[in-house]
This record gives structure tokens, sequence and C-alpha cells, in this order.
């Protein structure tokens, strides 16, 4: 890693370029964020194989890793273990649960790569928590999220988090809380607050030819397409 790829705090912050990885998984080795150039890709931790939360987790995302897919992107797990341990762990799953774990997992052995990216906590012990990157086709960090070691991740909201960073990127709006299933205003998009006074007129003006929603001239919905 470079000082320009990453801030003062030593691990990826919303807008920093990911860091650049060489890495060793279930599928080989990679180097990260160039082994998925031209697309959005998931990185989550989790605190070891063989634990009951983290199961559950695995066979959530592959139950969903079509999903994903769909929405060009790829699914990428790591923990503080050994690689023969993931492959071990993910043919018990697929034993006693059905399920074949088809994303590569990360083998941090030495924790360079969790520590690179801040996933040990140590007031959660020496193992990674629960800590999930979405990046996109350019390599950046967009969004970071830590759950405790105790808490399951919501696959919903991983996935509900990545459409809406895509819509975003697509649309040029922002997306209201639950979206898109939002109690007040459904499925409906926000429009960026004007920041001059001529831009508020253009707002306004704007707002009555489309038939936006238009509560005041910074608070503006519109619906979306598709």
């Amino acid at each position: 890693m470079t000082a320009e790829e990453t801030n003062s705090s030593g691990f990826p912050l919303l807008g920093d370029q990911f860091p650049e990885l060489q890495v060793e998984t279930t599928h080989g080795s990679k180097t990260l964020p160039e082994e998925y150039e031209g697309q959005w890709f998931i990185l989550f931790s989790h605190p070891g194989d063989f634990t009951p939360v983290c199961t559950t987790e695995f066979i959530s995302f592959e139950q969903r890793r079509q999903e994903f897919e769909e929405l060009n992107a790829k699914l990428i797990g790591l923990s503080i273990d050994r690689v023969h341990s993931h492959i071990k762990w993910t043919e018990w799953i697929n034993d006693e649960i059905g399920e074949d774990i088809a994303f590569p997992i990360i083998a941090d052995e030495g924790g360079d790569v969790a520590e690179a990216l801040g996933m040990v906590h140590p007031g959660q012990g020496s193992s990674t928590v629960r800590a999930v990157f979405i990046v996109d086709p350019d390599g950046i960090t967009r969004l970071v999220l830590y759950y405790p070691k105790e808490i399951g991740r919501n696959i919903d909201e991983v996935l509900r988090s990545l459409k809406a960073l895509q819509t975003h990127e697509e649309e040029g709006v922002a997306l209201p809380a639950d979206w898109p299933d939002n109690k007040n205003f459904g499925s409906k998009a926000l429009l960026s607050p004007p920041g001059t006074v001529d831009e508020v007129k253009a707002r306004t003006a704007e707002a009555n030819e489309e038939g936006y929603e238009s509560y005041d001239w910074w608070f503006t919905l519109k619906e979306l397409e598709g």
C-alpha cells in the first residue's frame, strides 16, 4: 500500500482507493482490487471457520450469490485461518447443509490483510470482526460496515446497499431510509439539494414541469424508471 492509497488511519475509508493486496484464497492467489477490475466486489470477514454464526452467514451469502452476480458483483470472504481450514469447513457445509460455497475465501493466516483493512478490533479479541467492504469497479471503497462477533449480518442490507450505490451512480440521486420500501415515499429517490439561488429557481421550475413530488426546493423526490 502507498500513502496515496490510504488515509492516516491506515485502512481504507469511504472514497479511498482500496489498497493493493496480494492474497491467498481457496481459489488460488489473487491481487486486489485488480482481480475485480470493472466489477463491484464485496469483501467480508468472519471471526473463524467452524463457528456457528459464521456458518449461517456463509450459507446465506452463497444462497444470495447469484443476486450479487446479476448486479456485476463478486463475493470474497476472509478470516485469520489457513486455506486448509477454509476448505475443510466449506466441505462440512456442503456435506451437512447441502450448500456448495462457490466464492473464494482469503486465508489470512498471519493477519496482515485483516490488519491492513482494520478488521481486527482489540476490544473484540485477536480474530477478525464481521467487516464488510463494498468496492466499486474502479477500486474505490464505497461502503464499510462493522458487526460484532455475536451478531450475524443481514444479507438483505448488504444487497440493498449495493443496489442503492449502483442506483446513485446511474441516476445521480440519493436514496431515502429503507429504500426501496420507505414507509412514506415508497421507492422514490431524492434529488440533491440546489446550492445557489439560481439553482433553487431552476429546481422549482423543473419540479413543476416534471411532476416531481416536491415538499420544498431542498426536499424533492422523483420516481425511478424500471
